[in-house]
């Protein structure tokens, strides 16, 4: 089940936060009537990633609007509200218990976690464009949010296995994907990860989304060892973007590599995370919002930026691995600096405007894109050798 244990700011000061470091040049109404741009108006993903884009698909939106009629959206908004106080007091997924429980959850927490899933599927086949998975296995999958988003990212998949124990998300994501000529003969099965696993089939691809940080850390760790030992090729952890979502990432990713994984992405080595607190590896996906979704979160912005942490590993090493961008990088008239994340460490990369072609690339980078070369190495390194 997909965990909501992440810090959310205030929209306003948010947005006046982008606004100031530029984020939002591009999107910034000139206007009241300009507001819809807001909305239409999503993160491009870079050239060479695939079609997957940020906001839900049309199929999973029809399919969702025709479970809305006659829910009360008072109703569900306070359903959602409650169950938002529940994940940050440190429960989970047994405070959604009800068919309307199942919908609010859906309506205030699937799309922000369909597009920081879809964003960690884009940075794995920029790094691997020719992976063309036909089975997936998605642990924890709720409502199965995470393998909708597979399915948009990769054409090649044909089998589907879920798991959870949540009779209600279950019973959901059933309905959901009935009519999907794709995923109506999903495998759903009932019950805790850890006992299910123990029998599922392997599969080319295993995900993780929005639940590892429900369970304690003995538990993570098993499930881990679990989950890889049933991966084929790709195993994709996804967590919030708090400091505690990237610790749980760096527990296992340091886990499996000792268990012989190879980090295909984010980062671009295998060593240890150079970043010290702080400061903490992250990434922000922003997405449109619904009507339903604003009337449900109690908002009026039309869009909202998921903050995410991930990591997706490999059982293969990945022949070539580039620079992680970790910030929104500064552009000026004069320059375009960036914070990247080396084979070899840190590093501050400066892009005079004077190197037109290279000032060009540099204005599209985005946070969490692929790209750049070390100039500067600021501090930390990831080490010699693999992290142990």
């Amino acid at each position: 089940m997909y965990g909501h244990r992440h810090c959310e700011r205030s929209e306003a000061i948010h947005l006046a936060a982008q606004r100031k470091n530029g984020l939002l040049r591009r999107f910034a109404p000139r206007n009241d009537a300009d507001r819809s741009v807001l909305y239409i108006q999503c993160r491009r993903p870079p050239t060479g990633r695939p079609n997957g884009r940020p906001d839900l698909p049309a199929e999973l939106k029809a399919a969702l609007d025709a479970r809305l009629e006659g829910l009360s959206r008072n109703a569900a908004a306070g359903r959602a509200a409650s169950m938002s106080r529940t994940y940050r007091d440190g429960g989970g997924s047994g405070a959604i218990k009800s068919e309307t429980d199942a919908l609010a959850y859906a309506l205030a927490r699937m799309p922000a976690t369909y597009a920081a899933v879809v964003a960690s599927f884009n940075a794995l086949h920029e790094i691997r464009p020719d992976f063309a998975p036909a089975s997936l296995l998605d642990v924890g999958a709720g409502p199965g949010t995470a393998t909708w988003a597979a399915t948009e990212a990769f054409s090649s998949l044909r089998h589907f296995i879920l798991l959870d124990a949540n009779d209600a998300l279950r019973s959901l994501a059933l309905d959901l994907t009935r009519k999907s000529a794709r995923l109506r003969g999903i495998t759903y099965e009932p019950g805790q990860a850890r006992s299910l696993l123990g029998h599922a089939d392997a599969a080319d691809v295993v995900i993780a989304s929005y639940m590892i940080g429900e369970i304690g850390d003995a538990e993570q760790k098993a499930l881990a060892e679990l989950m890889w030992a049933k991966t084929r090729d790709t195993l994709l952890i996804v967590e919030p973007g708090t400091p505690a979502g990237y610790a749980r990432i760096l527990a296992l990713r340091a886990q499996l590599i000792a268990a012989g994984a190879h980090v295909a992405a984010p980062c671009p080595h295998d060593g240890k995370c150079p970043l010290a607190s702080p400061d903490w590896c992250h990434f922000s996906q922003r997405l449109s919002r619904s009507r339903a979704h604003m009337q449900v979160k109690g908002v009026e912005l039309p869009f909202e930026d998921e903050k995410f942490a991930y990591v997706a590993l490999t059982r293969a090493p990945v022949a070539q691995r580039p620079a992680r961008v970790l910030a929104q990088p500064d552009v000026s008239k004069v320059e375009v600096t960036a914070k990247l994340c080396t084979p070899s460490g840190l590093a501050i990369e400066k892009v005079p405007r004077r190197a037109k072609a290279d000032y060009a690339r540099a204005r599209r980078w985005r946070w969490g894109d692929a790209g750049g070369e070390e100039k500067t190495p600021i501090s930390g390194r990831p080490g010699a050798g693999r992290d142990p």
